[in-house]
Formats: C-alpha cells, structure tokens, sequence
C-alpha cells in the first residue's frame, strides 16, 4: 500500500461495514445459466459475491462498500481511478485549474450518455451535488463536499443552495470552486458520492434508484436485474462512452453473508472471486493460491462515550488495552492483516518521506496489567464497586461473531468482566449505530480518498461518521487547521497531533488494517481492487 498511496500524494492528485442475512435462496438465480453454461451460451458472465444487499444505490446515501461495489461500475463521475489508482478522465474529458488552485472548470464528453440515451450533462452534475449538500438528504457522505465553497454552512442549515460554488456554465461545462486548494480534490470526486444523478429521471421518479427497471446510470454496465436480499445483474451499457473497452457481457452478484459458504461456491464453480476462509487460510496460503492487494481502512470498535460506564476515559483505555490485537489477526482472522496500533492505517507518506503509521507509532498496546490498573482506576472516579453490566453489538456475520466471541474472552481473562454479546441485521445495526444508541459496537472504515485527513475528519464533533457522541475541542481545531493548510509539513504535524488526541480520550479500539486477501479464477484478468474500498470491472475480462 505504501507503495501506491505514497504515488497519490506525490503526484499531488490523489465507511467494512459488514454484511446483512442472507435470504435462503440467497445467490441463487433462476433466470441465469449457471457457471458451467456460460460459455456455450456465448455470453463473459463474471461471477462474484457482494455480501450484503447494497444499502442504497442512490449515490449520496449509499455510503459503504457493498453500495460501492455496485454504484462504481453502473455509474461514473467526472474521473475515474485507473489501473494505478490514480485518477484519470471520465465523464469529463478535460479540465482547468485557475492559478490559485481553487477553480476547477470541467468539459464533460459529447457522447457522454445515460443509459436510457439522455444526454449527460453539467446540469446533472450540478443538481446532484447539491442533493448531496442538502440536509434534507441526510447523506453521511455529505462531508466530502465541505470543501466545496458554500457547501458546509448549506449542508448545516447556516447557507443558501446558492451559495454553492458549483454551477453549469452549460450543457456541457461544469465549474466548481473550492474553499482552499486540494491535492486530492480530483481523486474525492471518484467517489460515488459525487456521482451525477439524472435530474429529468430523478424528478419525476424520485425512487428511481430503488429497482432494476427504473434504475438510470451511465458507467460501464446496467442495472439488468435485482431480486433483494437474493441477488442482482448487470449487464454491458452500449450507451457508455467508452463501450468498446468493457469485455464482460454481464456480472452475477450472490449475495452471500457467509465466508465459508462463499468459499464453496467458488469451489463449485459458482463464483469466480471469493474471501478466504479463516479455516482454510493456512493450507490456501502455503499453496499460493492466495491474491494480496492493498487497502486502506481500519477495522475497529466504538464506544458510546454517553452510556454507563463508557463515559469513563479510563475504563475505556482498560477495555482497549485488554485486546491482543496480534492474536486476533494471528489465530482469529489468519489473513496477513497489520494490527492496528492507531487509527490511520499504514501507506501515507509524509513530506519528509516518513510513513504516517510508523511516524506517530503505537497508539495503544496490549497490556493487562495496565489495563486492570486502569479499570479499577476508573470505577473509583465514577463510584462503581460493580462494572456496570456491558454489551458489545455486531452485524450477523460468521467473521463478527467468531472476533465478537474472541474479544469477550479477553474482556473476561485481562478484566475479570463478563461481557455480553448481541447481534443483529445490517440496516438496522447501521441506523442504530448512527443514533449513537449502542454502548459498545464493531465498525469499519475504508478511505473515502488516498490521504490520512479522511480517517481523522470522522471523529469531529458532530460528524456523521463519528457515532460515538465522542467531542473534543482541540481535536476539532486541529482537523479544521489540516483541511485548510496549504504547506504539507504543517499539515501532516496537526494530523499527528490530531490523531494523538484522539487516543488520549480512546472513543475507539482499533483492531486491525485491512488488505484485500482473495482467491480468483484463473481464467478472470482485469479486475481493480481499489486500496480506497472498491472494485473496477471496466476493464475486467473472462477467458
């Protein structure tokens, strides 16, 4: 990762959440050939499993990775990330900088198109960024766009939607100022938050993204099919730009919350990508048969830092020094994963030429001795004789329970507290989650953009991604100072220090970083995983 995220900050362009229950019949699919079929039907259908059912395909809302997935590849935005994760022309075929950094004019392609033959234009662009802005969307995306001149104080109720500096100069230019000059501004926006939305589709339907048939989009494939909870299909858009690159006739996504039953469909042929099965990692990686590919996020826990007996600094230090995160990736997850000694993952480097990680070092360490001398340290500041009673929640997945079930050992061998276990159905856990109404919760975060300031941007007061009721003054500064420096030395230095105050107050546990470990078909080629969390099959191909 060091690698490639290091290439993003040099070249100066630069939320996993888990999955839901599957339905019984999830991946199945009777209106499919089967894999076996596929090549006497004449037809390149690639075949993988996203997981969870999408949390939304409108791109404002659908903020996570099994959203992600999907919405990359059925729509595009002005760039797209390449092959070295860098962006590059996509829907805008070129653009201007002005002389301070801060203009950007954008000249979106004449044969840009929708699927149903619309035109793209600057205007879709322009009403899609403002819906992402608009509180009444509620998107928890919505922060990406603060960068945006107007866009902060709109999305706060403070400002007008006129305010907003982005604007349709016409059908086919769009301009878009911003408050301070970005080195990354042109790889955020490959985000598909900042994907353009149909505004004549979205007018008259306003729940066009919701099923196969309404769903308009312009990237590489069409929304062709979506049974929920079981799965969907998408097939090759013959009104894309730049259809004569796109190999796949069609993509089958199952939608499968269990690695272990994922891992048998790949061997039965019924998948040509899957996870790796803790069980089976051993021997897979002593036959080579593992892929390893970059990834930024951090897989973590989150306090409620309002509920009893969390609002105690001290007892959540001893909660966060009572977890071997070594032992976890070494005997729990067995995928290679780097733990997580801090929440800014390893693969930022500095301008000094320092890794991030390695430069702001061990954050938190194991260590129940300590740990035991700060629980009890805090139940004397709070007047507990008894730890009031504990309850960590999950979303259903086989990998959550079997780290769930690990921790609470932990919890019980380095504390002497016997903690409860709860789990439930993604959607609901993520709302629940939201509404900061869980005492002790998992979580995830894959970087929205290459550079350190998005992992440490979620944990301002207020933020949509911080979830944890957690505010700090200082730290709120610091973030505020790094989004608006211009001289990178001074800017790394406040993120170091940012991140250093959070780990003072330890609203989180972080657990590990994650890596993209998978098994692929040998006759699949193309496929990107991006280190930001999602995957190209624009220039993906099956032999």
């Amino acid at each position: 990762m060091k690698k490639v995220l290091s290439l993003l900050m040099t070249a100066m362009l630069v939320f996993i959440l888990a999955a839901c229950t599957a339905s019984n019949n999830a991946g199945t699919d009777t209106n499919e050939n089967t894999n076996n079929n596929d090549s006497a039907s004449g037809e390149k259908v690639l075949r993988l499993n996203n997981g969870s059912e999408p949390t939304s395909l409108d791109p404002p809302i659908g903020f996570d990775s099994y959203s992600w997935n999907a919405l990359n590849n059925l729509m595009e935005g002005l760039t797209r990330l390449n092959d070295e994760h860098l962006p590059q022309e996509a829907t805008a075929e070129k653009w201007d900088v002005s002389e301070d950094g801060k203009t950007y004019t954008f000249y979106i392609r004449d044969n840009a198109k929708w699927s149903n033959g619309d035109d793209v234009t600057a205007g879709d662009f322009e009403f899609a960024w403002k819906r992402l802005l608009n509180p009444e969307t509620a998107s928890p995306a919505a922060f990406l766009g603060y960068f945006i001149e107007g866009g902060e104080a709109y999305n706060n109720g403070e400002g007008s939607v006129d305010d907003v500096q982005v604007k349709a100069l016409d059908e086919k230019t769009l301009e878009v100022t911003l408050v301070a000059p970005q080195t990354y501004f042109l790889s955020v926006i490959t985000n598909p938050a900042f994907f353009p939305i149909n505004e004549k589709v979205a007018t008259e339907n306003p729940e066009w993204f919701a099923e196969a048939d309404s769903f308009v989009g312009n990237g590489p494939f069409n929304l062709a099919e979506w049974e929920h909870e079981s799965h969907f299909v998408m097939a090759k858009n013959d009104q894309y730009w730049d259809a004569d690159t796109v190999k796949l006739d069609k993509v089958h996504w199952a939608i499968v919350n269990d690695t272990n039953t994922e891992y048998q469909m790949y061997q039965a042929g019924d998948l040509d990508t899957s996870g790796v099965p803790a069980d089976a990692s051993e021997a897979l990686f002593a036959e080579g048969k593992v892929n390893i590919g970059e990834q930024a996020g951090t897989y973590f826990f989150r306090f409620g830092v309002d509920k009893e007996p969390f609002q105690n600094a001290n007892i959540r230090k001893a909660f966060a020094m009572a977890v071997n995160q070594q032992d976890i990736v070494d005997y729990v997850t067995k995928r290679g994963e780097e733990a997580a000694t801090g929440f800014v993952s390893s693969g930022f480097t500095d301008p000094s030429g320092k890794d991030f990680r390695e430069t702001n070092g061990d954050l938190v360490t194991f260590n129940a001795e300590e740990a035991k001398a700060l629980l009890e340290k805090g139940m004397e500041e709070e007047g507990y004789e008894t730890l009031p009673e504990v309850t960590f929640t999950y979303n259903t997945s086989d990998e959550h329970k079997r780290i769930a079930e690990t921790m609470q050992q932990m919890f019980k061998d380095n504390l002497g507290v016997d903690v409860k276990l709860a789990n439930m159905e993604w959607n609901v856990f993520l709302d629940m989650q939201t509404a900061l109404e869980f005492q002790f919760s998992r979580s995830s975060f894959l970087a929205d953009y290459a550079d350190p300031i998005n992992f440490l941007e979620n944990f301002q007061t207020g933020h949509s991604m911080n979830r944890t009721g957690w505010s700090n003054s200082k730290y709120d500064e610091l973030i505020q100072s790094a989004l608006n420096e211009t001289d990178e030395t001074a800017r790394y230095e406040q993120m170091y220090e940012a991140e250093k105050v959070l780990f003072e107050d330890m609203p989180i546990i972080p657990l590990y970083f994650y890596n993209h470990v998978y098994l692929q078909n040998e006759a699949v080629k193309g496929i990107v995983r991006h280190p930001v969390g999602y995957i190209e099959l624009k220039w993906a191909d099956k032999e």
